[in-house]
Order: structure tokens, then sequence, then C-alpha cells
């Protein structure tokens, strides 16, 4: 507790400079809410916390951090045993042809879970990991270098830090009262999901009670855009119904209906809950050392937030809702390929063919000639309209075999050849 005091003192003497910031910009938001995401994001994201590993002491700061806000918000401990905390054990996979369950455990992590009783019969969860990869010897850094500490300013303090003003939201305007809520803020993601894949297989509350699950994960760089990847709607009739009528923020959404995702939320659609991730795009930083704070954009973090507070409004008085599953697009999804372009796709781009928001130096596709903000639009003979067909071509290939890439490159359309 004296840690987070004296870092505490810090984020005064942060706060004091962001007050400046904003009243010189007189930005359009609220300004002590827009403080709060900063002073959430900066602690969170701050070299203190070692990057936040699962079972490491950064990740032991980072939720006895989370803990002190949500008992400042007036929310009760939901973990185990009536505590904040709900202790999971996790493993450390490091050979990915091998079986998962003959790996050794490798250590403890920690979900950190609030509760919100409106006395309703049904409860909504909000979730987020709050976990990243420490000094990148795990979780899939890429950072080439020697070991740096991993901030993950956008992955993922953006999302808790969203989720964190949520709740206060949801306290202190008596908004959606018809639900209880659950929020989680998850470790283990960068693992592999451990800590929500253990949530749902030990909640503390009954799992036929949950109505449905929001999780934010990178939402810290909302475009120019301003579009919003919001993936899983597939999973409820009524995300469909409801989300385009949702206006609140002006954000644009680009949606994805499959359940199974890279995320917290898989785990939730696993056992049947409805469930919706909403995410702000990939990008060059992305686990890497520069994923840090000044390139967080946190009116948009606070746009997202209010798009979520939305969602829950709209269907506060719709009872529970009905759950689908979604196999067809798992399917498509799912396409199996041995090669990759070594390329991050922009996964909030709205147009034709797969844009490339950056290309890995070294790897296949910066070797051939493909630079940032080409748009692929065929590999070998497979047209790309999307994501999918981009993976499906991909699936078509070996490691030493050749493809032409025809791409859009600004107004014009460009064929490289890769060697895979």
């Amino acid at each position: 507790m004296r840690i987070l005091l004296s870092f505490l003192f810090i984020l005064i003497l942060l706060n004091i400079g962001f007050a400046q910031e904003i009243e010189t910009n007189k930005s359009p938001y609220p300004d002590q809410e827009i403080l709060d995401l900063k002073i959430d994001v900066v602690y969170l994201a701050s070299d203190y916390l070692e990057g936040r590993q699962t079972g490491k002491r950064g990740e032991a700061l980072a939720a006895e951090y989370i803990i002190h806000r949500f008992k400042e918000l007036g929310w009760t401990p939901k973990g185990t045993d009536g505590t904040w905390l709900q202790a999971f054990p996790f493993k450390t996979i490091t050979n990915p042809h091998a079986n998962p369950d003959d790996a050794p455990i490798a250590g403890t992590g920690q979900n950190v879970v609030a509760y919100l009783d409106n006395g309703a019969a049904n409860t909504v969860v909000v979730g987020g990991h709050y976990d990243h990869l420490g000094w990148g010897g795990v979780g899939g850094s890429l950072h080439a270098h020697e070991e740096a500490i991993h901030n993950g300013a956008d992955d993922n303090a953006s999302g808790i830090a969203a989720m964190l003003r949520m709740a206060k939201v949801l306290k202190e305007r008596k908004v959606g009262t018809q639900n209880n809520y659950l929020f989680i803020a998850f470790s283990g993601e960068e693992l592999g999901l451990f800590g929500s894949k253990y949530f749902v297989n030990n909640p503390t509350i009954p799992l036929e009670s949950i109505n449905y699950m929001l999780n934010m994960d990178m939402v810290g760089r909302l475009n120019k855009k301003r579009v919003v990847a919001v993936n899983a709607v597939g999973t409820s009739p009524v995300w469909n119904e409801i989300l385009p009528a949702i206006k609140r923020g002006g954000l644009e959404i680009k949606t994805t209906d499959s359940g199974i995702g890279p995320s917290d939320h898989t785990s939730f659609y696993l056992k049947d809950i409805p469930v919706l991730h909403f995410f702000t795009g990939q990008h060059r930083q992305y686990h890497k050392p520069e994923d840090d704070v000044p390139l967080i954009n946190f009116p948009g973090i606070y746009d997202v937030s209010e798009f979520l507070l939305a969602i829950i409004e709209k269907l506060d008085d719709k009872g529970k809702i009905e759950f689908t599953e979604t196999k067809q697009s798992e399917t498509r999804a799912a396409a199996a390929f041995k090669v990759t372009l070594g390329v991050m796709p922009d996964y909030v781009y709205t147009g034709t063919g797969m844009k490339i928001d950056a290309v890995i130096k070294g790897r296949v596709g910066d070797k051939g000639g493909l630079k940032d903000g080409d748009i692929v639009l065929k590999i070998g003979d497979t047209e790309v309209k999307d994501i999918y067909e981009y993976m499906e071509g991909l699936s078509k290939f070996n490691a030493g075999d050749k493809a032409p890439i025809m791409v859009k490159r600004g107004t014009k359309e460009v064929t490289v050849e890769v060697t895979f």
C-alpha cells in the first residue's frame, strides 16, 4: 500500500500537468473524466510496473491499483471467498506442437473481480485484460532487440481505463439498473486466455445468470475515421438490431460475426453467452516497447466507453438476450496456413481488400517490396476482398513457394513477387 500511495502522489503531479493541458486545449470532453483516463493509463503503462507480466511483481501492483480504483468507485469485491482477487494457475507453452495439458504449471495469476448489485435477475459482464508482456520474453513480443519493458498502453491499459470509467458512470448516474454488473480485469490473456478460461470454469456468480459479456481489448488508438472493430455480432440476433441505431461518440463500426477470437470474450462465447469484442485497430507498436502513453487517443477511449454504455442502456429493459452460435464464420476464419507475409493487417479498414498497417522489417513482405499502406487485392490466383480471403489465399502456399501479390498503392495497382 505504501508503494501505491507513493505512486498516487506522482499521479497527483501528473494530474496538475494534464489539467493545464486540457485547459489550454479547451477540450470538448469532461475535463475530470479525461484526467481519470490519463491517470489510469499512465500508471498501468509505467515502467514501474515492468510490463505487467502474469505472475510477476508488476501484475500484483497493477491488480492493487485496480482494486483501489474499484473501492474508490464504491463497487464491492466478487472474487474468491469474497475477496477482490481470483487466483488461477497458468502454463507457459514453448512448443506449439506439444499437448498443453502436459505442460507444467508455470505460476499463478490473478483476476480482479468487482460487482455492482442492482438486485436484478441477470448480470452483465464487462471485461478487459490488464496483463502484458513484461520485458518481452513471453507472450509474442515482436521486439527484435535486447529485452525491454513492454508497457502495453494500448494493449490493454486502454481497455482497463475504459472499464473503470464505465464503472464510475454506472454507479453515479444510476443507468442500466435492471441488470447487475460484474467487471473483470483478466490476467493471463497474453499467455492464452488463462484468466478468462479459469473464470468461466470457476465463476464467482452463477454462469446461467450472465446476460451477455462486453470485452475491450486495445481501444486506445481510435483513428481519424473513427472506426471501431466490433467482433462477435453473430453471437446474438439482438446485436445487429441495436448496433446500427447507436450513434453515441460518432463512431463508425466495422463488424464481424464470429464469437471466436484472440481475446477473453472467446471464453464466454464457448459457454453459450452472447459476447461483443471492441478493438480500435492494429498498429506497428503492437507487442513492442513503443506501445506507450504518448500515442494514446484519450478522447477516443472516452467515446468507445460511451458506445458500450449506450448498448447497456439500450438493452436494459430487454431481459436476457438470445445466444446464437457462429459456426459458419468460425469455419471461414479458421483457414489453415503454413506461411505468412510478415505484415500487420489494418483490422478497421472498411474498403475492398486487406490493407497493410505495417510491414515487419526483414520478413517476407518486406523482402518482396510490400509497403505500409498497401492494400492486398490478390494473392496468386485468389482475389482478396477482406481479411478472410487473404487468409484463404495464404493457405494455398508452403514455405519456399513464390507468389505474385497484387496491391493497390495509392492510385496504382502494383504486383510484387514474394518467396515464402
